[in-house]
């Protein structure tokens, strides 16, 4: 790609910068953490900072390898440093650089060529899962490699998993966790005999290589010398390690994140290492960027609120955003009926911005889980309003843009430079269709202009950045972006879960769904879990620039009563949403002569006598480390019928009943409903769909027998 034809000097990168990101940028040379919070500017400091450093003469741009976690933040990185002048640094994912590495030194290491890496896990999981006789469904195959993921970025043998998951709190699907671990080894053999390895495999393959040949880790070490890793927060295990080989021990190295924003723990990711790096890089330098230059006050005051506990105190390490912007309105909470009235509420203010003159790509749905998107796709088909769904069809999958980039390559040859080059883009793309005024309908007639256009604004800022670039400079950044998947922007209203919008961030965010079950999901348990959402909240909120408008339905079907509340994040941001952001009404004053109200008593461990803190010691009645007060026999006949009904119903075992309820029932050991009704995690609903069937298995009942059964008795 051409450098920019006026390079700029040394002085010129830290023109422009705030004091902070001047701060990272002009000191390029030892360890340094940024703490950097949401829209504060992290990338165009570290951009800086490499630039800084090759124009200075501290770094050479091919000696210097720049680490974060997508191909698109890569890709992004990549250019942002060709408009600065700098090219030859390289700007990977973990997984790009060591999969490089692995097929360089594989011949010299091992011999022969490097194994093939599998796309997906699935088919080898679902063999495995085979041989051991498991029938298990897609949601559960996929389930299974997410948890094998975990393990082995968690480093763990099939041996050492059982223990590590369970201290862990993890839950193997549809099955116990040595039957998991079992499993684990059985897909190992799988890949063996076919002789292919899976993403992990390149990290822990790379990191054997460089553990084992010194000469290759000299190697390595010698053609990088600087580093910078973005988004820090959710480095793992894995990750850490070979990034600690990749160094070895010099100290040139930049990392960046925001604890504030850990919202992949799941997969192993941990904020520690990000937390502790000062501890483990002595006198490095520590910068915190707390401007934020995305989102107006109102909206900063909220999220600032998110992390902000009773007593005044940031949550976690979290920095306090300072705006740097001026005026915007108050964020608004809207409460609905049910689900599709929600969806359909906001569809029709969408619909009304598009009216106002808002640009479709700079409005936002967002959501805690992927499920969600369906009632707001219909809503947004039935308004007219075309969208995207981010996690969808891959651009450069689509099947005109695939045509159009097979016509540009084909056209390079002929571009003489007599026209510029977006016209004669848009000249070659008119053999396609592609015309300047979009197409009245919508739908797939809209969408298909949409992935037109898109490529002609990537040749509008290409020829705006690089004056003299042409079709051939194109051709070769649309590669670049094709093996990153740096898809351009895409005209239309975005649709993605809280977790895919990460990273991004739109004028307009309607973030859906702010009700207890959804946010925090039903399924966190413990403080760190529930904090977990809390932060995925804060990522939504601080996705908006001007508008945040948060919704929650009250029911999810029509005519259904409306049991949900409000998410007990709002509960102290009723200063600005209102008093409908709390999820528990102010306590009424007592009646006059009624006296004080209780306090309630603290529930405390029935083995030790602790104050129990989280909801699944208080479920149980004990702490985690205490022994059990129950009969395990018992308890593991509960656990089998669980397992039994929750496949024979498609669902996960903790809807059926948690292990903290199983607990307690089998320490119980009811021998009536009402006695099984008296049990927390026991409601009315469950009681009449399972009653009959603990009670047998309570009583001596064969677990299977009984759920058997049960299959075809209604669920409702």
């Amino acid at each position: 790609m051409i450098p920019s034809p006026e390079l700029q000097t040394a002085d010129d990168i830290l023109a422009g910068l705030d004091p902070e990101q001047r701060e990272v940028a002009a000191h390029p040379s030892g360890p340094m953490v940024v703490l950097a919070g949401a829209g504060t500017g992290k990338t165009r400091a570290i951009t800086h900072r490499i630039a800084y450093g090759v124009r200075s003469g501290a770094y050479q741009p091919q000696r210097v390898l720049a680490v974060t976690f997508t191909a698109r933040a890569a890709g992004e990185m990549r250019t942002r440093l060709r408009d600065l002048g700098v090219v030859g640094v390289q700007a990977r994912t973990f997984h790009a650089a060591a999969l490089r590495q692995l097929h360089y030194f594989w011949p010299q290491a091992i011999g022969g060529a490097a194994p093939e890496v599998m796309a997906h896990k699935v088919p080898a999981v679902a063999e495995a899962a085979s041989r051991m006789g498991m029938r298990l469904d897609r949601s559960e195959l996929r389930d299974v490699a997410a948890e094998i993921e975990w393990s082995k970025v968690s480093l763990l043998t099939p041996e050492t998993y059982p223990e590590a998951a369970r201290r862990a709190r993890r839950e193997a699907p549809g099955m116990d966790l040595t039957a998991m671990a079992r499993l684990i080894a059985t897909y190992e053999d799988v890949k063996g005999e076919r002789g292919v390895i899976d993403f992990e495999d390149v990290l822990l393959l790379t990191v054997g290589i460089l553990e084992e040949r010194e000469d290759i880790a000299r190697t390595v070490r010698d053609q990088y010398r600087h580093f910078v890793v973005d988004e820090y927060q959710d480095v793992n295990a894995l990750q850490q390690r070979l990034l600690d080989l990749w160094l070895g021990n010099r100290g040139d190295i930049c990392v960046v994140g925001d604890p504030a924003q850990t919202i992949y723990s799941f997969t192993g990711a941990t904020p520690e290492h990000l937390l502790r790096f000062t501890a483990t890089h002595p006198g490095a330098a520590t910068v915190r960027l707390v401007r934020n230059y995305r989102s107006t006050p109102p909206v900063l005051a909220l999220a600032n609120r998110l992390l902000t506990d009773a007593q005044g105190q940031r949550r976690g390490g979290a920095v306090e955003l300072v705006p740097q912007r001026e005026g915007g309105n108050p964020p608004s909470l809207m409460a609905l009926d049910d689900d599709p009235a929600e969806a359909a509420w906001v569809a029709g203010k969408v619909k009304e911005l598009v009216a106002q003159g808002r640009p479709l790509r700079e409005i936002a749905i967002l959501f805690r889980t992927n499920g969600q998107s369906e009632a707001f796709e219909s809503a947004l088909a039935d308004a007219d309003v075309p969208y995207l769904v981010r996690g969808g069809e891959r651009f450069f999958s689509r099947k005109e843009v695939r045509e159009a980039v097979l016509l540009l390559r084909g056209a390079a040859r002929t571009d003489d430079g007599s026209k510029p080059l977006p016209a004669f883009v848009g000249d070659v793309l008119g053999g396609m269709g592609w015309h300047e005024d979009p197409p009245s309908s919508s739908g797939a007639v809209r969408a298909r202009w949409e992935s037109l256009k898109a490529l002609v604004d990537l040749a509008r800022r290409l020829s705006s950045t690089t004056p003299d670039a042409r079709l051939p400079d194109l051709v070769r950044d649309l590669d670049e972006r094709i093996a990153a998947q740096h898809a351009p922007d895409v005209e239309g209203v975005t649709l993605a879960s809280l977790h895919a919008a990460k990273g991004l961030e739109w004028d307009v965010v309607f973030l859906a769904g702010c009700s207890d079950g959804l946010l925090p999901i039903m399924m966190a348990e413990g403080p760190e879990e529930i904090e977990e959402e809390r932060r995925l909240m804060y990522v939504g909120v601080t996705r908006a620039r001007e508008v945040l408008h948060l919704s929650w339905a009250r029911a999810r079907t029509p005519g259904a009563r409306g049991t949900r509340r409000v998410s007990r994040f709002l509960d102290h941001a009723s200063s600005i949403l209102g008093e409908g952001a709390r999820s528990t009404p102010k306590r009424a004053k007592a009646a006059r002569g009624s006296g004080p109200l209780k306090p309630s008593r603290p529930k405390v461990c029935k083995v030790c006598g602790t104050e129990l803190s989280t909801a699944t010691e208080r479920a149980s009645g004990r702490c985690p480390d205490c022994p059990p007060t129950y009969d395990e026999a018992t308890f593991e006949r509960l656990r089998a019928w669980r397992l039994a009904v929750s496949r024979a119903a498609s669902v996960p075992a903790f809807v059926v009943f948690t292990d903290a309820t199983l607990e307690a029932i089998a320490e119980a050991e009811p021998a009536h409903q009402r006695d099984l009704s008296a049990i927390s995690g026991v409601g009315p609903r469950k009681l009449s769909l399972y009653a009959d069937q603990v009670l047998a298995v309570v009583g001596g009942a064969d677990p299977d027998e009984v759920a058997e059964a049960a299959v075809g008795e209604p669920e409702d």
